[in-house]
């Protein structure tokens, strides 16, 4: 088995009933986290390694099922988006208004800089839209400052959890789930996500149980700004009275002392 087929990369050609037909090489970062979509609401259509194929393939599908037809083989995307990373600032070959689509469509795209490596990803997308600018030596290029990335995202882990909370939140208010949801519709989606959280659990599911933490994370975060506070704050709460408790292990679960 040769190894560049091993790590050739599969493109999936998604179908979202009654909206579209696109393609990703990430479902659950694009469809799930991205789009709102879990698995089950959304379909699998095809999927191939050859992204000439499934760039052809989608226009054809979106024809069959009636869609309005990408402008953009998704190959021209994919293969267009080179970023020129310097010590100062990582460069797009796009002009900052064609750069929120692009963006969309190259979720999990990295390339490495002097600070480490960057990711295109459904929590630094958003980050990268607000935080862009357009060059001033090219009007069709824009960039990004490596150092202010470097500070919003990896400075302390791999995602600063202060910026994670707040782009968890802007991503809920862009799709109107704070103007037009509620408390319980959200406790409900909390019960969903610790019942297959339990599911997980009981399969030895590693890639399922980070699903479902993530999953129920964002959930809760949507939760407590329904509630009129903040996850920071119940976290923050939480810890204080944990933080000086005293106990002991018994039969593999932690028993605070009386």
């Amino acid at each position: 088995m040769e190894i560049n087929n091993i790590m050739k990369e599969v493109y999936y050609i998604y179908h979202i009933p009654g909206k579209k037909i696109g393609v990703t090489r990430d479902l659950n970062n694009r469809v799930t986290l991205v789009q709102g979509y879990k698995p089950g609401e959304y379909e699998v259509l095809d999927s191939s390694s050859d992204i000439n194929y499934i760039s052809g393939r989608e226009i054809e599908l979106q024809k069959i099922y009636g869609y309005k037809i990408d402008r953009t083989l998704y190959k021209n995307l994919v293969n267009k988006m080179k970023i020129n990373a310097t010590e100062q600032t990582s460069t797009f070959p796009f002009p900052k208004k064609e750069l929120s689509k692009k963006l969309d469509a190259n979720i999990g795209l990295k390339w490495k800089t002097s600070l480490g490596e960057f990711e295109i990803s459904d929590l630094t997308v958003e980050w990268i839209k607000a935080n862009s600018y357009t060059s001033m030596f090219d009007k069709k290029r824009s960039y990004i400052y490596n150092k202010a990335y470097y500070e919003a995202f990896l400075a302390n882990s791999r995602y600063n959890h202060e910026s994670m909370f707040d782009l968890i939140r802007q991503w809920a208010s862009d799709r109107d789930i704070y103007s037009k949801g509620d408390i319980k519709t959200q406790l409900i989606k909390l019960y969903e996500e610790t019942g297959e959280l339990s599911k997980a659990v009981l399969d030895n599911d590693k890639e399922g149980i980070i699903d479902a933490i993530g999953d129920s994370i964002v959930v809760l975060t949507n939760l407590a700004e329904f509630a009129g506070t903040t996850v920071e704050t119940c976290m923050q709460s939480a810890y204080d009275e944990i933080s000086s408790r005293t106990g002991r292990m018994i039969n593999g679960t932690f028993v605070k002392d009386k």
